[in-house]
Formats: structure tokens, sequence, C-alpha cells
């Protein structure tokens, strides 16, 4: 009997705290043995990673994929296509968009159902928290819930069944039981009276431009809510996680309450890294996000909190919509078009990119996309190349610079805002518990492999 069933030879594999040249043995989707060279012989199939990176797989926690009701805007099996040839091998769906929003069990099982041999990588599931719900909350934790997401400002959407911001009773209620069931809060951290405020005065002034979508969502928006959400924190022991956080001040308000002694931790995206508001206003809608871009200082602001170990983890928040609501018209300006940016195949990409050229080490690139994800959210067996952890891998070339273009996004609306755009790195192949499911220019070699994961206690 051979010893392995995959040898993955030849490649700089990313470790935990080191870059080494070494053969990534396999065995029943775990990885079974790190050494340099292996017999190939010893294992059923071998593959060749010679010249490229092996980096554990991006474990995306923040993604929409909007199902039940409104896979038409992406659905399980393009969206999961799309993070698997951007090298993500695990991801976390989003209870926002579905018809019912992940409020209840029932709500979660129906998503699990259809999730169901149809997904191209691993995946878990939020529940969501809301006015109404808090109840809910052992449940959706008992059905799977990897953790809770709640609104501070309003999501937006038209469907009556909806997921809805939440008031400060429920925010402080939610905490309190969620303390109690040792479980984690996620929050969008933006002021809703002030970021509808501004954006109803915007409007009846005329003021309807890229630019002033953004001024109507200010860094104060973001900053109010989170110290109102660490306030909570402090007095409920509630586990708290703050999602695409795009401003350094409010990475040193979490910091310092880190310090002192609150259980936080912070995310940020590609697109606050790699793009600014001059870019909102050139590409358009494809870049409209809540919140929003900021000016270049303060994108530079945040590559230093980066590197200084500020961020706790990366995500892509991959939210897409029909093409067509993307579009501008003559009745429908730049606040009325969805506010999301599609970016699941490119987030590993982008990180790897651009994080090389500022200096940025691999093993800290990895514990940023893959690890720290694992880590926060209880994926045990995810997130690093060490012995027993799942053989999650993306093999990436360094030395393959390609420009991105719209033909090659597996997502099913193919608009995102880093189109044209040249990414000095490619993902090559991506494994799944040591089964191929992506190959550069083949595409999806194996769908509906993915399983769902749960955090472990």
């Amino acid at each position: 009997m051979k010893r392995f069933d995959l040898i993955v030879r030849g490649g700089m594999v990313v470790l935990p705290d080191a870059v080494r040249r070494l053969d990534i043995g396999v065995r029943d989707g775990r990885i079974a043995e790190l050494a340099a060279g292996l017999d190939p012989g010893d294992a059923a199939a071998a593959v060749d990673a010679s010249g490229c990176h092996v980096l554990p797989g991006m474990v995306d926690v923040h993604v929409h994929l909007n199902e039940p009701g409104n896979g038409h805007w992406e659905g399980f099996e393009t969206g999961s296509a799309a993070l698997a040839a951007g090298g993500c091998t695990t991801y976390i769906d989003m209870p926002l968009n579905g018809i019912p929003p992940a409020v209840t069990a029932d709500a979660l099982r129906m998503k699990a159902e259809i999730a169901r041999g149809r997904s191209a990588v691993d995946y878990a599931f939020w529940g969501g928290l809301m006015p109404g719900h808090v109840r809910d909350l052992p449940e959706l934790a008992a059905a799977g819930a990897v953790a809770f997401k709640a609104f501070l400002s309003d999501p937006g959407g038209e469907e009556e069944e909806r997921l809805r911001a939440v008031d400060d009773c429920t925010l402080y209620e939610g905490m309190a039981r969620i303390a109690e069931l040792g479980g984690l809060l996620a929050v969008h951290a933006e002021n809703d009276a002030i970021t509808s405020g501004l954006a109803a005065r915007f409007r009846a002034a005329g003021r309807v431009s890229a630019r002033d979508y953004a001024a109507s969502r200010p860094p104060e928006a973001e900053l109010e809510a989170v110290h109102r959400a660490l306030f909570f924190a402090e007095r409920t022991g509630c586990r708290l996680h703050f999602v695409h956080i795009s401003t350094a001040d409010a990475l040193l308000m979490i910091d310092a309450a880190k310090r002192r002694g609150i259980d936080v931790t912070a995310e940020t995206c590609p697109h606050y890294l790699l793009l600014t508001v001059d870019d909102l206003e050139r590409i358009g809608p494809a870049a409209k996000c809540a919140p929003p871009l900021r000016d270049e200082a303060e994108r530079e602001r945040m590559w230093r909190m980066v590197a200084e170990g500020y961020v706790d983890l990366v995500s892509s928040d991959h939210s897409p919509c029909p093409g067509e609501w993307k579009r501008l018209g003559p009745d429908r300006s730049f606040f009325d078009i969805w506010g999301g940016i599609a970016g699941a195949q490119s987030s590993l990409e982008l990180m790897v990119d651009e994080g090389v050229r500022r200096g940025l080490p691999l093993p800290a690139i990895a514990k940023l996309l893959a690890d720290g994800p694992a880590r926060r959210f209880g994926l045990a067996s995810k997130g690093r190349i060490a012995d027993g952890f799942d053989a999650d891998f993306a093999v990436v070339d360094l030395n393959r610079s390609h420009v991105l273009e719209r033909e090659h996004l597996l997502q099913r609306h193919k608009h995102s805002p880093y189109v044209g755009r040249t990414i000095g790195c490619k993902v090559k192949e991506t494994y799944v518990r040591g089964r191929l499911v992506y190959a550069d220019g083949c595409g999806i070699a194996a769908s509906g492999l993915g399983v769902q994961v749960r955090p472990s206690a």
C-alpha cells in the first residue's frame, strides 16, 4: 500500500514561520508529512510545484453568495468556483441577502441543504442578529453557525424579509446572549444616523457623485460605531469581530481595547489596501462599497497598520449583484446603485502581489489570509501547512504577471474593480483536502467536492 495519496513536490512551502523548499505528503485528505525528497513512488499521485510557492488555501470568512432566494446574484456554484480560482479553499457565507436571511435555525438548515454538493471548496455559515431574533441565537449556534453578524447601519435591500440593522437594545441583549453561548459577534460598524442623514441631505442638494457618496459615509461614522460596539463588548464579555475596517484610527481604537482585555479582532479587505476614492471616481460603480474607499493617505496608513500587526485578517467581502444594478442612468445616481465589490477571485493574488512588493513576508501574508481567520473562527483543521491539517493549498507562481480580464472571472456577473489591472502573480492550482479543484487554463477540475465545516469547541 502507498504511504501517501498525493505528494506535492519541489515547491517553496509557506509555513507559519518560514518559507522552505519541501515536499508535502497527503493521506486521507490531511497533511501526513513535510520533508525534502519524498519518494514519488510512495504516492498514488505526485504533482510538481517546482518554481512555485505553495501557500495555505485562503480562508475567506466574508462572502455573500446570496442563497436561498437570490442565487441569480451569485450562488454557491459560481461563487465557490471564483473562490477556488483565487486560491481560496474555505469560505464562510454571510446571512445577509438570502430569502429568508439566516436568522433562524430553519433558515440556516435550508441554506445548508441548497449548498450540499454544489460548492467547489469547503464552506461554513454565519448566522444573523437582528431585532426580534435574539431568542433564536442558541438554535442558530446548534445548527452550525460559526458566528453571528449584525449591522449597525441599514444594509439596504427591498425585500420585506431581509436582514435589518440592530438597534442598541438588540445589540446589547444579543451580545449578552452570545457571550453566554461562548460565541462571536461580527459587526458592520457604521453609524446609521450619520450615514442616512448625510445621504438624505446630499441627495436633496443634488450632490450624487461618487465623491459625494464617499463623503456621506465619513470615517467618523465608522469610529463612533466601533466605539459603541467595543463598549457593549466590554460590558457583556462578548467576543467581537469587526468586518471590513477602512480606517487606521479604528484599528488603533480596537488595539487599545485588546490591551484592556477585550477579546476583539479586526478585518480589512484588499480594496481598502489597493484602491482609493480617486479609483472610485475613475472606475465607477464596480468600486462602490460600504464603508467607502478612502483617500491615498488613509490607504498608506492602512498598509502601515497591516505591517505593524494591527490587522488580524483579510477577507474579500465578495458582494456581487446583477450587472444592471451597477449601471448609472438618468434615474439612478451613485447613491442608488448596488454597493458591493466582487473580489472573491482576486484577493489572494492581490495581497501576495502588493504585500511582497511592500516587503511583507509571505508567512505574514498567509497568516492574514488563512491562519488568522481559521483560528479566529474555530476552524481547527484549516489555515496552515502543518502536520495533521487539511491538505488545502494554493500553488502560486510569483513570477507570472497577468492582466485580469472580464472573461477570466468565474463568478456569475463579470464586474470587478480589478478588471484591467496587472497582477504580478498567478494561482496555478488549488487543492482542497488533497484533491485538485482548480487548474489554471482548465478551470474547475472537480465541482461539488466542498463540504460544510463547523467550528471546534
